[in-house]
C-alpha cells in the first residue's frame, strides 16, 4: 500500500520540522509521500518545506497564489494524493503522528474512514470546549446524517472516499460533514489533544463562526422551514392582536388605553424576526452566489517534487 499524507499549512515555519522529526519516522516504514499545501503563507514557511524537500523527495509542496482556505487546502491535497490510504492532519502537531499506525491497522481491517477523536482536550480553553459541543450537537440536530463530535480534520480516509470527495464541485466544502455524510464504514482512534507546539491558532471566532454557518447551510434545509415556521408563529400573533383590538375595543366594556410600549415591542419583534428569516434566506443564496460563478477552487503558485 502507499500512504499520502495531506497537511495543510498557514503560516507554520516554527512547526514543520518538529512536525516532520516525529512524523518521518513513523510512515518510514510504508511506501509514503507528505503532501504540504500552503495556503498562502506570509513568513518562511515555504522556504522550511523547500529544504526538506530537497533533503527528501518524498516530501511534496503545493503552494496556492493566496490564501483560499483550510478547507480548499484540504481538497488540493486529496486531489494531487496517489497513496491507497491519505491521512489528513494539521501542521501544529495537536494531532499526533503516533497513532497513524493504529489508523492504518483499522483501514486494513475494513473501515474506510478513520476518524481522530478527542479523548481528552484539556489544552483547549473552557470556551471553546463548549462552542464546539453546542455546534456539533446543533448541526447534528439539523442535519439527516451525523457528524461524529470531538473530531476535527485529523482522520484516514481509503481511496474510494478519496475518489468521491474530489469529484464534487462544490465551492465551499464542509469535509467534516461529507465525509459522515459519504456512508462508507467508519472507525476511530482515540488520542489526548496536544499543546500546540508553537504559534496561534488561526481560527479566530469570527473564523468559527463562518466555519460554523457553511457547516449549517451545505447539510440541511431546515433553517429556512426554521424561518417560514417563525413567519406563520408571528402572522399568528398579530391575528390574535387584531381580535383581541376588535374585541376590546367594540364588545367588551373595558377602558381602551393607548401607549407606545406594545406597539414599539411588537415592532421589534417582527422586525427582528424579518431580519433573521432575511439572513437566513441570504445565506443559502449566497451559496448558490458562488456556485454559479463557478470560479476556480484555488490558483496554483509552485509545486515542488509533485
Amino acid at each position: 500500500m502507499k500512504l499520502s499524507i495531506v497537511i495543510p499549512v498557514f503560516n507554520e515555519e516554527n512547526n514543520i520540522i518538529p512536525l516532520l522529526e516525529k512524523l518521518v519516522p513513523v510512515v518510514s516504514k510504508y511506501d509514503y509521500e507528505i503532501i504540504f499545501v500552503n495556503d498562502g503563507s506570509r513568513d518562511q514557511t515555504v522556504n522550511v518545506i523547500k529544504t526538506s524537500a530537497k533533503n527528501n523527495k518524498r516530501i511534496k509542496l503545493l503552494s496556492f497564489n493566496r490564501n483560499f482556505g483550510h478547507q480548499i487546502a484540504l481538497v488540493a491535497g486529496y486531489e494531487i494524493a496517489s497513496g491507497d490510504a491519505i491521512v489528513s492532519m494539521d501542521a501544529d502537531l495537536q494531532d499526533p503522528p503516533s497513532v497513524i499506525p493504529e489508523m492504518i491497522k483499522k483501514w486494513e481491517n475494513g473501515a474506510k474512514i478513520i476518524y481522530g477523536k478527542r479523548q481528552k482536550r484539556d489544552v483547549d480553553s473552557i470556551f471553546k470546549k463548549r462552542t464546539a459541543e453546542f455546534f456539533y450537537r446543533f448541526i447534528n440536530s439539523l442535519s439527516d446524517s451525523n457528524i461524529p463530535e470531538n473530531v476535527g480534520d485529523f482522520r484516514l480516509i481509503d481511496r474510494e472516499v478519496v475518489g468521491f470527495l474530489t469529484s464534487l464541485s462544490e465551492h465551499a466544502p464542509f469535509l467534516r460533514g461529507l465525509v459522515a455524510w459519504s456512508g462508507f464504514p467508519e472507525d476511530f482512534v482515540y488520542f489526548e489533544r496536544a499543546k500546540r507546539n508553537s504559534g496561534k491558532t488561526h481560527y479566530s471566532v469570527s473564523k468559527m463562526l463562518n466555519f460554523a454557518l457553511d457547516g449549517i447551510t451545505s447539510f440541511s434545509i431546515k433553517p429556512l422551514r426554521i424561518a417560514t415556521y417563525m413567519g406563520f408563529l408571528t402572522a399568528s400573533f398579530g391575528f390574535l392582536g387584531i381580535l383581541y383590538a376588535i374585541i376590546g375595543k367594540f364588545l367588551l366594556p373595558i377602558p381602551w388605553v393607548t401607549g407606545w410600549t406594545g406597539l414599539f415591542v411588537g415592532v421589534m419583534f417582527i422586525g427582528g424576526v424579518q431580519l433573521i428569516t432575511i439572513g437566513i434566506i441570504g445565506e443559502y443564496i449566497s451559496k448558490i452566489y458562488i456556485e454559479v460563478l463557478n470560479r476556480p477552487h484555488y490558483l496554483v503558485k509552485e509545486r515542488i517534487n509533485i
